[in-house]
């Protein structure tokens, strides 16, 4: 009997590298963001009933105590400038 493990540790490589900075560079543009604000995209799962499985985070820092949380439900790689633009209508400047 056969079984293939997948490591969810393991590197998934150059497009998901890719994809995170295409993300911070369309938050950048859209947000009109400068070089002392922080972009930072992660990518979650889970578990919970009626969660969507992979959820990417991205937040923006723009100084103390200033953070804005942007989500969107989908894995990284999946994430298209018209997603990030639908989720920033959705979320209210802190």
């Amino acid at each position: 009997m056969s079984h293939s493990f997948i490591n969810p540790l393991a590197p998934r490589g150059r497009n998901i590298v890719n994809a995170a900075s295409s993300i911070k560079g369309w938050t950048r543009a859209a947000l009109s963001l400068d070089d002392s604000d922080i972009v930072s995209v992660n990518e979650l799962a889970c578990h919970l009933p009626g969660c969507p499985p992979k959820e990417t985070v991205v937040l923006v820092i723009s100084g103390p105590g200033s953070v804005r949380k942007i989500s969107i439900h989908k894995a990284i790689v999946d994430v298209r400038a018209c997603d990030l633009c639908a989720a920033l209508e959705q979320t209210s400047q802190p």
